[in-house]
């Protein structure tokens, strides 16, 4: 890989936008050429069908919908995305929400309980099958499930939802079970950085937590300053 993939992982309402504005921003000041995605894409075609079944208007909602199934619609909104992407174009693509998103939403709701997780069975699908490149990090922004429900109120309007929370923002317990899920995964996987968002039971600033993310980066070689570059 000639372009390094960074993504933005949490639970519903843990700033992930926020710190993936931030991140291009301060990746862009050190002169790095940056490219973004986000998913789901609700402009695209399966990315149009996955808001239906997060928002249930349908009739259909995602929590009805067995695992494997769920995680089809939303890795085919992302082999849709990456269809025409160029590896080396850019440094960096940042992108919010990722493979790891799928792995772990589907494998934590109401109806899964009790069932073996399927993150490998998701990396297999999108990595294996569908070809997605991989990420170099990880990065999951680690927020309380309680404090990540207030941020979610405080989005307004949402084309996909309108004003109110989709069927996944709706449940705590299944932010909890995913935050719970992230830590496992991050036990297991060598390529997920957790980043404590929380100071007591407050969100720490955002440029705090910005500057955590560019620490974990310089840790693992991903980013020098250009000044220093220039040195070596």
């Amino acid at each position: 890989m000639k372009t390094k993939i960074i993504t933005i992982e949490g639970i519903d309402g843990s700033g992930k936008t926020v710190q993936f504005n931030r991140l291009c921003e301060n990746l862009r000041a050190l002169g790095y050429s940056v490219d973004t995605r986000s998913f789901p894409d609700y402009e695209a075609f399966f990315g149009r069908q996955v808001g239906r079944l997060l928002s249930g208007e349908e009739g259909v909602a995602a929590t009805d919908v067995d695992q494997k199934s769920m995680a089809l619609w939303f890795a085919l909104d992302r082999w849709e995305a990456f269809r025409g992407w160029q590896d080396g174009e850019y440094d960096f693509l940042i992108i919010n929400r990722y493979v790891l998103s799928n792995a772990v939403y589907q494998s934590i709701r109401d109806r899964d309980l009790g069932k073996p997780d399927i993150i490998d069975w998701v990396f297999d699908l999108e990595y294996g099958h569908f070809g997605l490149p991989r990420p170099a990090l990880n990065l999951f922004f680690d927020v309380a499930a309680e404090r990540a429900g207030i941020n979610v109120d405080s989005k307004g309007f949402r084309d996909y939802v309108g004003d109110g929370r989709d069927v996944y923002e709706s449940s705590l317990g299944i932010q909890e079970r995913a935050r719970n899920m992230y830590v496992r995964a991050a036990e297991r996987y060598d390529d997920i950085s957790i980043i404590n968002c929380m100071s007591g039971s407050r969100m720490r600033t955002p440029d705090s937590i910005a500057r955590s993310v560019l620490a974990i980066m310089r840790e693992r070689g991903l980013i020098t300053d250009k000044e220093q570059e220039k040195e070596l």
